[in-house]
């Protein structure tokens, strides 16, 4: 029976039991199809040139920056015989464009200065670029389009290797640059360490701020660019986060039409961390209207330009601390309750779509057909390991389970720690 908070989530559109999963399935691949193939799809689905058969350079060190999210991060990594990493220099900072708009070349200057600390150490960069970006066959990247809000419109379009390169070579530092997504590092970083495992399939899944997946593809299936040898497989950047063919909400589509790029990034915007507090305000402000909270919640609600998705999951979680503002006075116990049954549907939404997500790429390789060879799936990425509610994780691996067993696909999730770091660092190695 529902509660009058599931009457109004459905009557809106946001109905987690209604979700065809199998349905779902269905037009991710097709999209993924239509993508590599060239026709119209949402899935951009793009070649990283990058085949995870090439041998790796053992002993030897590389510089590494990892661009993801809203930060920037560098290293010195090297890489043992077991593909285990050393990484040695470490610095952090924010991305540019992240706080204010930057311009093209100040965009490339900071970069520059960034790693200035670590060029000595190397003459190879493994550039881990987590942005939708067309991958060359000499591994630069031309950037499509940012997401996760960054503030830079003059590098669209613009080759970002290149960039790089031309400000150090400025500086007398002539560097080979390869640059890789995020999500085909995480992929490469579960190749690292998989040999032994004998695992039959790479995918590489991010759920952080936004969300992304990888996959290793036959070549002879990316009909979509003459340039590529039907021989052999590299990895492909599918662009998850802009799968267009999951039904909006009404809360979904005021969330999108208050973002920097409405229209894009629709799925992104339904799962990853950087849009689950937003879109819970939406949900709470709507309710509100409806009579849902009191007059000093409503009040308080309105006030909020918006809420974190931290503080948002650690109070539906059961884990707020103090100073989460739904602990404030304003809220009486009832607005609570009710706050927690309009926002765990978020999260039980979100953990199906990322099952299905990553159902599709497993599937997609056409491998783990032996139980001992299973599909290594390398999950990287805050949202997914620090979200509480809804039980979240194992709120995904019920679901995937319930969508891969009838079809007697073996797979193993696996989680290694600075996954995009080692991934790189392995691009840069081969």
């Amino acid at each position: 029976m529902f509660n009058r908070e599931q009457e109004f989530l459905k009557r809106n559109g946001l109905d987690v039991a209604g979700i065809d999963r199998g349905e779902l399935l269905k037009l991710f691949a097709e999209e993924m199809d239509a993508g590599l193939s060239g026709r119209k799809s949402s899935l951009m689905m793009i070649p990283s040139f990058i085949s995870i058969d090439r041998p790796v350079k053992t002993g030897t060190p590389v510089v590494v920056l990892d661009a993801g999210g809203t930060n920037l991060r560098a290293a010195v990594v090297t890489l043992d015989g077991h593909g285990k990493a050393e990484i040695g220099e470490f610095k952090k900072s924010e991305m540019p464009g992240t706080s204010e708009e930057i311009g093209a070349e100040d965009f490339f200057e900071a970069f520059a200065e960034f790693v200035m600390p670590f060029v000595e150490h190397s003459g190879n960069i493994g550039f881990c670029f987590s942005y939708a970006a067309e991958v060359t066959p000499d591994c630069d990247a031309r950037l499509i389009r940012w997401s996760k809000q960054i503030k830079a419109p003059e590098v669209e379009g613009q080759l970002i290797g290149a960039g790089l390169k031309r400000k150090l070579a400025g500086r007398g530092y002539e560097r080979n640059v390869v640059i890789l997504n995020d999500t085909v590092a995480t992929l490469l970083a579960g190749k690292s360490v998989g040999d032994a495992r004998g695992y039959s399939a790479y995918v590489g899944f991010i759920l952080g701020t936004g969300t992304n997946t990888a996959y290793v593809e036959h070549n002879a299936r990316i009909t979509k660019r003459g340039d590529i040898c039907p021989e052999g497989s590299m990895a492909i950047n599918v662009e998850s986060g802009s799968f267009g063919r999951v039904r909006q909400t009404v809360f979904d589509r005021i969330l999108d039409e208050g973002t920097r790029d409405p229209g894009y990034y629709m799925f992104e915007k339904m799962i990853s961390g950087a849009y689950l507090g937003t879109l819970g305000h939406i949900v709470m402000k709507a309710a509100a209207k409806e009579g849902f909270f009191t007059p000093a919640a409503t009040a308080c609600l309105e006030q909020w330009e918006t809420i974190s998705s931290k503080h948002l999951d650690d109070f539906c979680g059961n884990a707020p601390k103090p100073g989460n503002p739904f602990l404030d006075e304003a809220f009486s116990d009832n607005d609570r309750a009710t706050i927690v049954r309009l926002c765990v549907p978020i999260y039980e939404r979100a953990a199906v779509l990322t099952a299905v997500n990553l159902a599709s790429a497993i599937i997609k390789t056409g491998e783990g057909n032996d139980p001992a060879r299973p599909v290594c799936v390398n999950v990287d990425g805050s949202t997914y390991y620090r979200t509480l509610t809804a039980d979240f994780q194992n709120r995904v691996r019920s679901e995937l389970k319930e969508l891969l067993a009838p079809r007697k696909i073996a797979y193993e999730l696996v989680r290694i720690d600075d996954s995009p770091v080692i991934g790189a660092a392995v691009a840069g190695l081969m």
